[in-house]
């Protein structure tokens, strides 16, 4: 069975991993093809513009799976060079694949996001939580390091010294804790997160889904690249928006103060 399961609703994607026994723990064989085949479905589809990733049962996602670990088998098997390439053709294709993920990408944390799980949920856009949710980046307790670009993504988050504290200590915090620092941005009952992640999802998707995928992608170019280079890629894609007919429909739903329709032409 695959690890995660894709479904559609008019311009929403729904993505959820589908391993609950297993607190939906990450590294078998083909998980990183799965999770990419199931980005590059929704980034093929025009009618898709906003996506949500979420959890099986009580679980966002628990990691790594130690078993594997202890057994050596999947991501996590063979000589070092084949570990090596474990993480780079299995375990990064699957946090490579959703960060990379075209279209804005609501993490809905509905339980336990711990190590690699946290650093899944750390891809997405945007991340709100149940209540029941905790976040850790536990790796040190395994003796292991961020294998999964953790590293580099969390001090963007919440800040380097939170992050190095969190790290250091392998302490996992709650959904509360995680919103005063900033790494989830809302708090709901668990009965409510998916209402709650659909609410915000549809705010998302009623906007022109070319220019909400070139505003994603100057955002993430923003985290790296020089103010110069930002400028320049915002006047480009500015030029190409200027003569979308969403851009006039834009125009002309203000002036005659009514809601717009885009239909990305």
């Amino acid at each position: 069975m695959s690890v995660i399961k894709l479904e559609k609703s008019g311009s929403i994607a729904t993505l959820t991993l589908t391993r609950p026994d297993m607190m939906n723990a990450l590294g078998q064989e083909g998980d990183g093809p799965a999770v990419a085949a199931a980005c590059a479905e929704i980034e093929a589809d025009p009618d898709i513009r906003v996506a949500i990733l979420t959890g099986e049962g009580r679980a966002f996602s628990a990691g790594g799976d130690v078993k594997a670990m202890r057994d050596k088998t999947g991501a996590f098997g063979g000589s070092p060079n084949q570990i090596r390439n474990g993480y780079r053709r299995n375990i990064h294709m699957v946090v490579k694949s959703l960060y990379n993920l075209e279209v804005p990408l609501i993490s809905a944390v509905n339980g336990p996001a711990i190590g690699l799980g946290c650093d899944v949920a750390c891809m997405a856009d945007v991340r709100i939580a149940s209540d029941k949710a905790k976040f850790g980046v536990t790796f040190l307790k395994l003796g292991l390091i961020p294998g999964d670009g953790g590293a580099w993504l969390l001090p963007r988050i919440v800040g380097n010294a939170r992050a190095a504290q969190l790290l250091f200590t392998g302490d996992v915090i709650d959904a509360e804790t995680a919103l005063d620092w900033g790494l989830i941005s809302e708090v709901h009952t668990s009965e409510a997160l998916m209402d709650a992640a659909m609410s915000l999802a549809e705010r998302m998707a009623v906007q022109p889904p070319q220019a909400l995928r070139l505003a994603k992608t100057l955002l993430r170019h923003g985290q790296s690249a020089s103010y110069d280079t930002i400028m320049e890629l915002s006047a480009a894609s500015q030029a190409l928006m200027h003569e979308t007919e969403d851009h006039m429909e834009g125009v002309h739903a203000i002036l005659e103060k009514r809601a717009p329709k885009f239909e990305g032409k």
